[in-house]
């Protein structure tokens, strides 16, 4: 089912504790309305059930909160004044996470194997997760039906905290040894744990559009690499990810570029909050909320922003100054980003990963990162993604190539594709290649943890002339027959250890270059003898990057858009088809905005520092008839040539779109 998100959105939680008395004593419901329409927001996720297990609505269930102010529908009240404003009114339920129940049924908890609660422990202040095995299930869906007639036709219903619970409970051990599960099997059990869960996702599904057809159902904290399976009982994404929360800020554009390939409508979710949800007292910088918001925009993705509405009832005025600041802008940018859809020219595979807050670092975090500085446009992709709509596939690290997936990637390069791959992607468990067309032998893993790369020339450029440190293993690889050989490995003396080693870090390299290539062109293929981009996840080593670049410009040299800025700014390219006329335009993206590490765990964005007189270059075939900057609509002088327009931007101030009609 098709639904329309709104680009921006306020996620609202209240998680409250029954030991609070006061809930909603302030509470006015034309001040919270008046409040949202002057912070320019137009949905908002409010909250029938939080984490405490608690109800906000008029109701005789005995979990509605004790504090709640007497005869106060707080969850009613508040849908009915957005509704009144012409704004959009989602309902939140808490899912695995109910302390009321955990307090009133302990033995609906779920369980480790020793028979400790899973989650929160015993005198620790936190969450215990519910066992959707256990009668809690249906306790829940008694909730959630009540909240669909209380509030019929809802707008949708967002449900929080969904994750697979590897789960040792009463019920979980029957239910398992029932079905022919063996409890001491780890991969039945986490195969069990994500079947329990596909099947009460399919179950609230039903519930909710039972009551409303036109509703949004969204389940939250799944791993993305689980989208194929989970968009069945989902209509659109979104991609929680709270930069100083624990996400970082490579976690969107990582995961969004996966989103965006299902044809659904997605969102991005940060927080007004100075670290994670609930720092009350907690505001990020003006500088760091633009930047988040701008970033999701410039991917095509709706925009959340989430808060935490204080018990007594009344929005932090200074928190939705904050939030207006930025949503002025978004709404001053849509009519250049709502409806726009990427332009991309590269499938970039999923190395592993996926996971609901995958740790920073690593193969995709790398590559992500890598290509983000070098300005291309790239979607995230997997083997069942169609590969009709790219011009080079890259297989970074560890993708196994699958006899299914050699085929379709033969198809790709039958009509003009390009494959770019890395370490032991395309290797078999013997470390032997199963794609012919990589043009490789193989004699094995390098026996020497540090080696170093000599840049031949054709991909020399911007490289300085000298032996780069390599500190990640490869592989030895020769060219095949027609094949070569693009960068060579030079090998140290001896590894670092206990029995050998010179001076301080790795032993320095012999004078001559092995045999073994670091890199290697057979036609449409090149393929790198290292783990490339875990190695610039992991060591930010710049010659890294300028492999990859070097080998990408071999394969396509007709890069989609050129910027010359520092390599923090950060360009998409958008496409869009304007009404009636149906002509086309193209909106890029530059965003100048630099995250700074100021503790061990937190990059903060304080300050935006303008840019100015930034050269543009856009691929268009034909000559546009105007190019202007967005949302100001300024006009800019340009030139067509060679099949691409050049431009130069006065002014990039933290965001800035380039519009080519």
């Amino acid at each position: 089912m098709a639904i329309t998100l709104r680009q921006r959105q306020v996620h609202l939680d209240f998680h409250t504790s029954a030991h609070i008395p006061d809930v909603g004593a302030d509470f006015d419901a034309a001040a919270f309305a008046a409040e949202m329409q002057r912070a320019h927001v137009n949905s908002v996720t409010v909250f029938a059930k939080c984490h405490h297990g608690h109800l906000y609505y008029q109701t005789d269930h005995p979990a509605r909160h004790p504090g709640l102010k007497q005869g106060l529908d707080l969850t009613g009240a508040q849908v009915e004044a957005l509704h009144a404003a012409g704004i959009r009114a989602p309902i939140y339920i808490s899912v695995l996470f109910d302390e009321y129940v955990a307090n009133t049924y302990p033995e609906w908890i779920a369980r480790n194997m020793d028979g400790s609660n899973v989650g929160a422990q015993p005198l620790q202040a936190g969450w215990r997760v519910m066992d959707m095995i256990s009668p809690y299930q249906d306790y829940l869906a008694e909730q959630t039906q009540e909240i669909l007639e209380r509030f019929k036709p809802v707008d949708g219903v967002f449900f929080d905290i969904c994750f697979d619970v590897d789960n040792f409970s009463r019920d979980a051990l029957a239910a398992m040894l029932k079905k022919g599960v063996n409890p001491e099997d780890a991969a039945a059990r986490a195969q069990f744990a994500h079947e329990v869960t596909l099947a009460y996702m399919k179950r609230f599904q039903k519930l909710v559009h039972a009551s409303a057809p036109q509703a949004s159902v969204y389940f939250n904290s799944r791993p993305l690499a689980g989208l194929p399976q989970d968009l069945r009982y989902m209509t659109h994404v979104e991609i929680e990810a709270l930069p100083t929360g624990g996400w970082g800020y490579m976690y969107f554009p990582k995961n969004v570029r996966y989103a965006r390939t299902f044809g659904k409508p997605y969102m991005g979710m940060t927080a007004r909050f100075h670290k994670s949800w609930a720092d009350f007292g907690g505001l990020k910088p003006h500088a760091a909320l633009k930047y988040e918001v701008c970033q999701m925009m410039a991917h095509g993705a709706q925009c959340s922003i989430g808060d935490q509405l204080h018990p007594r009832g009344r929005l932090d005025a200074a928190a939705y100054d904050l939030i207006g600041s930025v949503y002025e802008y978004a709404e001053a940018c849509e009519p250049w980003t709502q409806g726009a859809k990427p332009a991309t020219q590269i499938g970039l595979f999923m190395a592993g990963g996926g996971e609901y807050r995958e740790t920073p670092g690593g193969t995709n975090d790398g590559a992500t990162r890598m290509l983000t500085q070098l300005r291309h446009q790239f979607d995230v992709v997997t083997a069942a993604t169609s590969f009709s709509p790219y011009q080079v596939l890259i297989l970074p690290d560890s993708i196994t190539v699958d006899d299914a997936l050699a085929a379709k990637l033969r198809d790709f390069l039958a009509v003009g594709g390009r494959l770019l791959l890395s370490g032991a992607s395309g290797l078999d468990a013997s470390g032997q290649p199963t794609l012919p067309e990589m043009g490789v032998t193989v004699q094995g893993a390098s026996p020497f943890q540090t080696t170093y790369i000599r840049f031949g020339d054709a991909v020399g450029a911007n490289v300085a002339r000298t032996d780069h440190v390599m500190y990640e293993r490869g592989w030895r690889m020769l060219p095949a027959d027609g094949a070569t050989a693009l960068a060579k490995v030079v090998e140290p003396y001896f590894d670092r250890n206990y029995l050998h080693f010179s001076s301080h870090c790795q032993t320095p390299p012999l004078k001559q270059a092995s045999k073994y290539a670091a890199a290697v062109r057979n036609g449409q293929v090149i393929t790198i003898a290292y783990p490339i981009f875990q190695a610039y996840g992991t060591h930010a080593n710049l010659p890294y990057r300028q492999l990859v670049q070097n080998c990408l410009d071999l394969l396509m040299p007709d890069k989609l858009v050129d910027v010359r800025g520092p390599s923090t700014m950060e360009v998409t390219v958008m496409h869009k088809s304007r009404r009636p006329t149906q002509s086309q335009q193209t909106i890029v993206h530059l965003l100048s905005f630099s995250a700074e590490r100021r503790t061990d765990v937190l990059d903060m964005v304080e300050d935006i520092i303008p840019l100015h007189d930034v050269a543009l270059s856009v691929r268009a075939e034909a000559a546009p008839r105007s190019v202007l900057l967005a949302p100001s609509k300024v006009e800019l002088p340009f030139e067509h040539r060679d099949g691409r327009v050049y431009v130069t931007v006065p002014l990039v101030e933290g965001h800035q779109m380039v519009v080519i009609e």
